[in-house]
């Protein structure tokens, strides 16, 4: 009789201590919980602050390494307006977005017929608003992510009126011109972690009346330094403000290595596109992308792919297709884009 109160005594005992290990403290007695908590919350506050200092001096040491917890992609909003998504089959969007990056990826490597400073900046701007840039610069993004040694950085250079972010569900309040105004942010609190292993962005942040003084900055020229050399995988692509609305524009592409020009066919008149590129310098490497193209069957060969890409150095401007449809205006019917 005494074996079996003795085992009964354990098992309750027992019990016990599983509920102690729920809360830190018992249930049962009164005030226990509260007092426990009070433990509980001094020791957590000792954890939390050591966390704290680690990742502030790891910050310090590594600014575009502490990113925040991933975002998911919203890949569902993506497909319904026409833009490539990571699951996407062999398609013809992804077929010719190979094409374009390709020649990108060399002269990042350096193995290209010209060789520039910061080439893994590439910065995707337009002449004129509505032509497609946002969508080509989000299409180049997830392509390069798909490359097995590549990081992306997508940033949203568009600080007058920045979209890409929210197209892909990132609606988060800091970013780029947080980390320049001296406020404090970091770049470490402004990337956000995707759920897209290789592919981070970069918010535009909050409006600034000075916007464009920022971008010149020092700050920006440090920022700009850093993302250029710290990684060898890297590549940085900026979607940028169009050239003949916004001095921004101007001077982002002063930091670019290669600058892609998004030209919607039928809509963007030639001299718009001229004046647009005569604002780049010339020490750049230029492309452009003809965009809402739509060949006849005679331009068109093989299983309907497009005619590939091609690129210039300073004024000798190369030329693309692909096919995409605007992701600066409402998403029309799918489109197809040709050489200039």
């Amino acid at each position: 009789m005494m074996s079996t109160i003795q085992r009964s005594l354990a098992r309750r005992e027992d019990e016990l201590r599983a509920s102690m290990s729920v809360d830190d403290a018992p249930r049962t007695m009164p005030g226990a919980a509260e007092r426990g908590s009070e433990v509980r919350s001094d020791s957590q506050m000792d954890r939390d602050s050591a966390t704290a200092s680690v990742v502030a001096s790891d910050a310090a040491r590594h600014p575009s390494d502490s990113e925040r917890p991933f975002q998911r992609l919203a890949l569902d909003q993506l497909r319904l307006m026409g833009a490539l998504t990571p699951d996407a089959k062999r398609s013809q969007l992804a077929e010719e977005y190979r094409l374009i990056k390709r020649p990108l990826l060399m002269n990042v490597d350096k193995k290209g017929a010209d060789i520039v400073d910061n080439s893994n900046l590439i910065m995707v701007t337009s002449a004129l608003p509505g032509e497609g840039k946002t969508f080509s610069a989000i299409n180049l993004a997830i392509s390069m992510t798909m490359e097995r040694d590549r990081t992306v950085l997508l940033v949203d250079g568009d600080v007058a009126k920045p979209t890409a972010a929210k197209r892909l569900g990132i609606d988060y309040e800091v970013g780029l011109l947080d980390v320049l105004d001296g406020s404090g942010v970091t770049v470490a609190e402004s990337i956000v972690q995707t759920d897209l292993p290789n592919l981070k962005v970069l918010p535009a942040g909050r409006r600034h009346e000075r916007a464009t003084e920022l971008l010149a900055s020092e700050r920006m020229a440090n920022l700009m330094d850093e993302f250029s050399t710290r990684y060898k995988d890297r590549v940085v692509i900026f979607d940028s403000p169009p050239l003949l609305l916004a001095s921004e524009s101007a001077v982002l592409a002063g930091w670019m290595g290669q600058i892609l020009v998004v030209v919607a066919a039928e809509q963007t008149p030639r001299h718009a596109v001229a004046d647009a590129l005569s604002r780049l310098g010339q020490d750049k490497i230029m492309g452009l992308i003809l965009n809402k193209y739509r060949p006849s069957l005679g331009n068109r060969f093989g299983a309907g792919y497009g005619y590939g890409y091609g690129y210039g150095y300073g004024s000798g401007h190369g030329y693309g297709q692909s096919p995409t449809a605007d992701a600066d205006a409402a998403a029309p019917p799918r489109e197809s884009q040709g050489s200039v």
